[in-house]
């Protein structure tokens, strides 16, 4: 999490390193219809491999920073970008859940985020991982606390096989774009080749101009725009 700066909507390229947010819940189509279409372990043919895509996120709801003050959030910002992400592209979606959930009090979330990150922690998952060897790419999708993904993405990332996928990170901010995102997965050293990332600003990103952004993201990452809000 962040404190109270003002920072506009950005798109940032080259992010360096490799991860993937990615929690308890199933495996589900990237459409709007909700109905699993893959289930972690299942088997995927090698040469159907790059054509798959994962997107897996993290996101918290709750009372959250917004424009110098705190807002309530049915949905957090994370998974308000990830839903524009999956709408537009065929892929398949792992959200990740704590197996300890974080607070709705911002001011405790801050706390915790700041004891994780000074005992270099790895919060714990609630359920059962994915299967990862049926897929080429993995869009990675978590807010920026205190400059960096919270440490659940470093316990995503290391518990995974990334290596030899396409991982192109996507977050929402408050302050600082990716922040540190490009380093924080480098040093987790997980095998991915690391992709342009997506950085949006928290409080715009019910904004149309985020769907544009997404837009040119998909685009540069050679993702094929398959549907629209």
């Amino acid at each position: 999490m962040t404190r109270p700066v003002i920072a506009r909507r950005a798109l940032i390229r080259g992010v360096g390193a490799a991860a993937v947010a990615a929690a308890a819940a199933s495996l589900a189509a990237c459409t709007p219809d909700p109905t699993p279409s893959t289930t972690p372990g299942s088997s995927v043919p090698p040469t159907d491999r790059d054509d798959r895509v994962l997107l897996a996120y993290f996101s918290r709801p709750g009372e959250n920073y917004w424009n110098g003050g705190r807002r309530n959030l049915d949905t957090g910002n994370t998974e308000v970008l990830a839903d524009l992400i999956r709408v537009r592209i065929d892929c398949d979606v792992f959200r990740i859940e704590a197996a300890d959930p974080y607070s709705d009090s911002y001011d405790d979330t801050v706390a915790r985020n700041v004891r994780e990150q000074g005992d270099d922690a790895r919060p714990a998952i609630a359920g059962d991982l994915p299967d990862l060897s049926g897929y080429g790419t993995v869009l990675l999708g978590s807010p920026i606390w205190n400059v960096q993904p919270p440490m659940i993405m470093a316990t995503f990332a290391e518990a995974v096989d990334l290596s030899g996928t396409s991982l192109h990170p996507f977050v929402s901010y408050a302050v600082s774009g990716l922040g540190d995102t490009a380093s924080f997965y480098r040093d987790l050293r997980t095998g991915a080749r690391i992709g342009d990332g997506l950085a949006v600003r928290g409080e715009e990103v019910r904004d149309d101009a985020a769907g544009v952004d997404v837009d040119r993201w998909l685009s540069a990452a050679g993702l094929s725009r398959t549907g629209a809000p």
